[in-house]
């Protein structure tokens, strides 16, 4: 939302350029005189300062209604919030709503709803459904707005939470009726839920025989299933998909394989990866980018550099040229199977070709020193980072904060988290756990507890601090 608005900012920053100086144009005049081909002088009587001066206004003018906005949607969400809470026997949410007088937005539906998902509890999840849907339905019902894609989802997780699950397949009929698309997020909130209750099966075969479900980049819906149930690791489901889609005479492109040859592969299958692969040369489809990523991820795993090295060259051959993504997938993997000498290496093989190594791959080869005790070298690869401008990421700092834990330098620890904090980088729940796990174990109570403190003052997972008391790592 917040990078929506910025982008909204800006053009409406540039907007207000164009139209200030395509309006003196217009009107043929910038303060001086014309000359005589009827176009104006542009270096007659133009104050560049006396301009710069407006758009400036005109930028503050434009944060500032965003900024009111914002605050007027948010203190909307707030007393929407309150009166729900008001709740009892008798109680006329839609009247009460209508007293309000409140703005309805997509971004005011989207807080209300949030902040039900937020409040949800073990006893109050009935409740929650009810109210949330009576919102939904009386924020639709409201002049000059439409609800969207993200609303309706938004209602589906909070269904989802509840267990409402009659109530999420009638809200998608809803959905579709008012001419929404069913998206692979859809597909990813009932086939979660779904499979809780032991009904993924019967979700998977609503959608393959739903027309809206077929959407690019897929050619058919079959494609669109796998590829959401790749996202939700449900394996054994996509080759029961893969069989109904060859017993309804479609037949398998790149992308089926490549999602059929990393499912056998997470399944231990890998007699059916090989006559997988074989097939798919056999049916004239050639290894793409993510096949040879698949390959690359196993060989590493594997522990077999030599064998990565002769795929890394056949790649070049074929005219695909290995990008950050297949060596850091070859580096993740050969740091799992402990070959941090080879990572570091294919590091630098990376480097000789053009691939300047990114802020996943860096925290890939910090995270192999860190878990193989090597911190010295975690070290002297995050300053080489910071030293060519990659900036460190939440997963980055976890992992040296964990690595200056296991070696004992809690002060250094705390001082990197507070380093995270200024450079705007927002400490995750695994984070503040991590630290506070650490510290507790080393008998550090205090210290474990100030964390804790400036975590709550921050107003970061407040709700979960009875969680980080029985944290054990």
């Amino acid at each position: 939302m917040n990078l929506a608005l910025v982008l909204g900012t800006n053009v409406v920053r540039k907007a207000y350029r164009f139209l200030f100086i395509s309006r003196k144009f217009c009107n043929g005049n910038f303060g001086g005189d014309e000359i005589d081909n009827g176009f104006p002088d542009l270096d007659c009587g133009f104050d560049e300062d006396s301009n710069i001066n407006e758009l400036r206004s005109i930028d503050r003018e434009v944060i500032s209604v965003r900024s009111r906005f914002l605050e007027s949607a948010n203190h909307s969400a707030s007393r929407v919030l309150v009166t729900l809470q008001l709740d009892e026997s008798g109680f006329n949410s839609k009247s009460v709503l209508d007293e309000l007088n409140v703005r309805v937005s997509g971004l005011l539906v989207r807080e209300v709803l949030v902040g039900i998902l937020r409040n949800l509890s073990y006893d109050n999840k009935a409740r929650c459904a009810k109210l949330a849907y009576r919102f939904f339905l009386w924020s639709g019902e409201q002049e000059c707005f439409r609800h969207t894609v993200n609303s309706y989802h938004l209602l589906m997780k909070i269904f989802a939470e509840c267990g409402e699950y009659k109530a999420m397949w009638r809200l998608v009929d809803e959905m579709v009726q008012d001419g929404f698309p069913t998206t692979a997020r859809t597909f990813n909130l009932l086939i979660c839920s779904c499979g809780e209750a032991g009904l993924a099966k019967q979700a998977v075969v609503q959608f393959m025989k739903s027309k809206t479900f077929n959407y690019r980049p897929f050619k058919h819906s079959y494609n669109a299933v796998l590829n959401s149930l790749l996202g939700v690791k449900q394996y054994k489901l996509i080759e029961w998909v893969y069989k109904q889609m060859l017993e309804d005479g479609f037949s398998p492109d790149v992308l089926t394989y490549n999602i059929l040859l990393w499912t056998n592969y997470r399944l231990g299958k890998m007699d059916r990866f090989d006559r997988l692969f074989d097939e798919m040369a056999r049916d004239g489809f050639s290894p793409d980018s993510y096949t040879y990523n698949i390959l690359l991820h196993i060989l590493g795993k594997g522990n077999k550099p030599l064998a990565a090295l002769t795929t890394l060259n056949h790649m070049k051959e074929v005219g695909i040229d290995p990008s950050v993504l297949h060596y850091t997938t070859l580096i993740d993997g050969l740091s799992r199977a402990g070959n941090l000498e080879a990572c570091k290496y294919f590091l630098d093989e990376m480097v000789k070709a053009g691939c300047r190594p990114d802020v996943v791959c860096y925290t890939v080869m910090i995270t192999g020193y860190v878990v193989s005790g090597e911190l010295d070298k975690a070290k002297e690869m995050f300053r080489e980072m910071t030293v060519k401008g990659q900036l460190p990421n939440v997963f980055t700092y976890n992992s040296m904060i964990r690595g200056l834990c296991m070696a004992g330098e809690f002060r250094e620890a705390c001082w990197l988290l507070k380093e995270m904090e200024s450079r705007g980088c927002n400490p995750n729940f695994v984070v503040y756990s991590t630290l506070v796990s650490y510290l507790r174990k080393a008998g550090k109570l205090s210290e474990a507890r100030k964390v804790i403190r400036e975590m709550v003052k921050k107003g970061h997972y407040v709700h979960l601090v009875p969680k980080m008391m029985k944290y054990r790592r």
